[in-house]
């Protein structure tokens, strides 16, 4: 049973979707609503129990159907993806909590949709193969298509065709880079191609490259890297609340895509392509923080200030991928974690602070006090903080972490100042708004609904998480960095010859 544990965090979200959308389940809400549910939980459960056996026995390798490569589909669960895999899991229950308590009412396949949306992001994260990437990210879209238009409305709509137009491009190239890869490597397992890196055809090194660069467009615009970033605030600022939580670990995908990929296949180790990328990546990753630094002072609502500021988490962490050592990969993941959930809880604070504030939502001017101005004025409190970096969460060990490894790779000059001004930048303005939301206010209390219980215990589970990161930090730290060397490494290309399904 152990040798099938790579491929429980996908099949789960998969069943879970199908069964979603049949009766007796889909004949009602409720049974939808404790059926999605019961799903996350085993979702999360297996997820956890992988990344356990990974930490205690080393990667496990799955070969679906027993199908070696270059024609299986190959899972590699390493310590990298096993915490991003649990990290999905958490968030898509905290979603499916959230959603629980009427958002789901507002349109229909919320909760299938949710599901298919977690399987092709576990997918992303858990594949050994550069196409079953495609494959998931294709997955992860067109789920994300449906679950950003929920509830309808021009805004949503507008986003949306923004956001279907620029990442169709984005898969169009991804396949033209697909077949560049394969014509030059023979191959699309990442591990071969990594084994296979520093050997290719000096012919073949031009063609190689371009199809590097065209991977390093299209991850560029799946993490919102400028100047392919525009599509960003906009799209999660009109997705309703738990879907923008949930949305705040796909532009870690493309992070995550980028470390495997250009600190992966060519990193170090590559020969002629080693690091090709580290030139471009520089200062783009240095102008994505700038980007979000400006764009976070102009934001008119709590919403687009958060996007805003997932548009800083990722020129910070990229600024990581840029610097490409083991103490930057290992702090970029601490801070990839902590800075997800910071997120997702804002979005969520944000949603709630919508269904009590009456018209004017959460923008940023004079209206009707929140029906709960104390448990949301705290929720806030602790979202802001964590978003900030303040001591004593979570956000203060990630960023001191990224500066350190920053000092050691003898780039401080380069990523001390953006870091610490998007941190100035995120203070002022999250005390402004909290200021507006909270104390400018008039007249009497508005007919909002009052907060339900299964939206308290989504947040509870976020707002748990941060100071857990602080108690687990040491801990924490010494698996990233494990991590950041399995990566480096490789897989051992020995472990795909076993008879895994």
């Amino acid at each position: 049973m152990l040798q099938h544990l790579p491929v429980l965090p996908l099949l789960i979200p998969l069943l879970a979707g199908i069964l979603l959308l049949m009766p007796p389940i889909a004949t009602t809400l409720r049974r939808q609503q404790w059926a999605g549910t019961l799903f996350a939980l085993l979702q999360l459960g297996a997820a956890a129990s992988l990344l356990w056996h990974v930490d205690q026995h080393g990667t496990l390798v799955y070969a679906m159907g027993g199908w070696q490569p270059p024609f299986g589909i190959i899972l590699v669960a390493d310590r990298m993806a096993t915490l991003l895999s649990v990290l999905t899991a958490i968030l898509l229950l905290c979603v499916q909590l959230f959603s629980s308590a009427g958002e789901d009412q507002q349109g229909k396949f919320l909760h299938p949709l949710l599901m298919f949306q977690a399987l092709g992001i576990q997918g992303a994260f858990l594949t050994g193969d550069l196409f079953n990437l495609f494959v998931f990210f294709e997955v992860l879209l067109i789920a994300s298509y449906a679950l950003l238009i929920h509830g309808g409305g021009a805004q949503k709509t507008l986003a949306n065709v923004h956001y279907v137009t620029l990442n169709l491009a984005g898969s169009a190239l991804f396949l033209f880079a697909l077949g560049i890869m394969y014509g030059t490597f023979g191959t699309l397992n990442m591990a071969d191609m990594q084994q296979k890196a520093a050997l290719i055809n000096p012919n073949d090194v031009r063609l190689a490259n371009a199809g590097a660069m065209l991977l390093l467009v299209v991850f560029g615009l799946k993490s919102a890297m400028l100047p392919l970033h525009f599509w960003m605030p906009r799209a999660y600022s009109a997705a309703p609340a738990p879907v923008a939580a949930l949305f705040a670990i796909m532009t870690k995908v493309g992070i995550y895509s980028l470390w495997r990929v250009h600190c992966g296949i060519f990193g170090d180790n590559a020969g002629d392509l080693a690091n090709i990328a580290q030139p471009w990546l520089w200062p783009l990753a240095w102008l994505t923080v700038v980007i979000g630094i400006i764009a976070t002072l102009a934001s008119k609502t709590l919403r687009e200030l958060t996007a805003n500021l997932v548009i800083i988490s990722v020129g910070s962490l990229l600024l990581m991928v840029a610097l490409n050592t083991r103490e930057a990969t290992a702090s970029g993941l601490y801070y990839l974690v902590h800075s997800t959930l910071a997120t997702a809880l804002m979005f969520l604070v944000a949603g709630l602070i919508i269904g009590q504030r009456g018209k004017a939502e959460d923008r940023f001017v004079q209206a009707r006090p929140v029906v709960q101005p104390a448990l949301l004025g705290a929720l806030f409190f602790l979202a802001a903080l964590a978003l900030i970096g303040m001591p004593p969460i979570s956000g203060f060990i990630g960023k001191a972490l990224m500066l350190k490894a920053a000092l050691a790779g003898g780039q401080a000059g380069w990523i001390w100042p953006p870091i610490l001004l998007a941190s100035l930048a995120a203070l002022l303005m999250l005390s402004r708004s909290g200021g507006t939301l909270f104390w400018r206010a008039r007249g009497d209390h508005s007919d909002g609904k009052r907060v339900q219980p299964t939206q308290i215990a989504a947040v509870a589970i976020l707002v748990i998480t941060l100071p857990t990161m602080v108690i687990f930090a040491g801990w924490i730290t010494e698996y990233a960095q494990l991590a950041a060397s399995e990566m480096t490494r490789g897989v051992d290309l020995s472990l795909l010859g076993g008879d895994d399904a």
